[in-house]
């Protein structure tokens, strides 16, 4: 221990001699001086020139340091913009789902599927002894062999096709189309979603759309509420609900409105085809037996009734706007039966095409044409077109003023019309343009 005291001691007083022998030093003195005062010297002129300078290096520094603060705060921005658009989108998707449960469980009630039943003849087989007969004649005499004969054993009834329909009022009456229920010696059967079967009377057929109107005997029926159809856009989540092949009741399908205001020619197995305009399309699935079946909005209400779909396609469906349809509901309520406006005319839609293929002075407005059978007349006789002097080969332009083309058609107008209103319409008749009044008239039921 005293020898490390000692060793300390000795250190210190070596360090102090070296000390005071180079600062005794004149040489060591200024070479010292000197560069402690080039140190200082180099100092404040660093500090002079980083003062002079200071405000665009704070400047500099400033901005570096709110760029990478905004890059952190965009880096923040945009993981919590992801994160937040995959919750919306997964909120959304779970709530457009326990939307369509919920619009399902409301209306599912109010959607009813009809069954088409027919007396058809009932055939057996039997067997005749007097009807024997040899193929062979007399190269194998005696090889007789009898034949099965058929005759007719009384009827029975079969189901022969199926729609769908839905409640209107709480009475039991029912929308459909007019093609499900136009057979006149047929029975038509209700079965409601709770299994139980109703015998439908049919109580009037539109004679402009494809539609039907039914009752069943009974009273607190649950019924759907109409939207507004002329409110749609393409793109708007819709619902179809439906017996789907006349065999799968109350098969709901979900998609979207695809296209508006389509025109097309619909037919049915027995041949008859009618053209329908001003259509909603849908890629909700719409099967054979979905006839007649409410196309819903979100909100529950009936946009459309389901008529038809595009054969050989996929998801190509269609409906009829109710728009077009709560006037004929309205007045099976008011009157028992539908009553409809009618010009009276069969026509064709006149376009650029046309124009060219037929000489024509004109590409819009419809020309007044006779069907390709022989009943099916381009003027009906005694109906207000005939009473006005509107002939085969006319062109109707307007209406009221209204041009039309592809976006209007005669048939739209004239449903917006009342019965015994007068409607003005300008047409050309052999190359002239002539104006002629028209009074409307109660339309048959067909």
């Amino acid at each position: 221990m005293p020898s490390m005291i000692l060793l300390n001691h000795m250190q210190e007083i070596n360090i102090i001699k070296f000390i005071k022998k180079n600062f005794t030093n004149k040489v060591f003195v200024t070479s010292f001086l000197i560069s402690l005062l080039s140190v200082l010297f180099i100092m404040l002129l660093g500090f002079g020139l980083f003062w002079y300078n200071r405000a665009p290096i704070f400047g500099y520094l400033a901005k570096e340091y709110l760029r990478e603060t905004q890059d952190q705060n965009l880096d923040i921005k945009n993981d919590t913009q992801d994160i937040t658009e995959r919750i919306l989108e997964k909120e959304t998707f779970f709530s457009q789902e326990r939307s369509v449960i919920g619009v399902v469980k409301k209306t599912n009630p109010a959607v009813i599927s009809i069954i088409i039943s027919k007396e058809v003849p009932k055939y057996e087989t039997y067997i005749d002894p007097n009807q024997q007969n040899n193929p062979f004649g007399n190269l194998f005499p005696g090889f007789n062999f009898n034949i099965p004969q058929y005759r007719q054993n009384g009827t029975e009834k079969k189901q022969i096709g199926g729609g769908s329909g839905f409640f209107v009022s709480s009475d039991g009456l029912i929308v459909t189309n007019k093609h499900v229920v136009d057979q006149k010696d047929v029975e038509y059967t209700v079965f409601t979603n709770d299994g139980k079967k109703h015998v439908a009377k049919v109580i009037a057929r539109d004679p402009v759309l494809d539609i039907a109107l039914i009752k069943i005997d009974g009273s607190s029926f649950p019924y759907l509420s109409l939207g507004n159809s002329d409110g749609l856009e393409v793109g708007q989540s819709v619902i179809a609900i439906g017996n789907a092949l006349g065999e799968f009741r109350n098969t709901v399908s979900v998609g979207v409105v695809s296209g508006l205001a389509r025109s097309i020619t619909a037919g049915d197995n027995s041949g008859k085809s009618e053209v329908l305009d001003h259509v909603i399309q849908t890629d909700a699935a719409i099967n054979p037996g979905n006839s007649g079946g409410p196309l819903l909005n979100l909100s529950g209400q009936v946009i459309g009734v389901n008529v038809a779909v595009a054969e050989g396609s996929q998801n190509i469906g269609f409906a009829l706007p109710i728009n077009s349809v709560k006037g004929a509901i309205e007045s099976v309520k008011t009157s028992g039966k539908i009553v409809r406006p009618y010009l009276g005319v069969r026509y064709v839609a006149v376009n650029s095409e046309m124009k060219e293929k037929n000489n024509l002075t004109v590409d819009y407005g419809v020309l007044v044409k006779a069907g390709a059978n022989t009943n099916e007349l381009a003027v009906v006789p005694g109906s207000p077109a005939d009473k006005a002097g509107i002939v085969e080969n006319d062109i109707i332009l307007e209406i009221d003023g209204v041009k039309l083309d592809d976006k209007t058609s005669l048939a739209s107008i004239i449903r917006g019309k009342n019965v015994g209103q007068v409607i003005k319409l300008k047409i050309l008749h052999k190359g002239e343009e002539k104006n002629i009044s028209v009074t409307l008239e109660v339309a048959k039921d067909n």
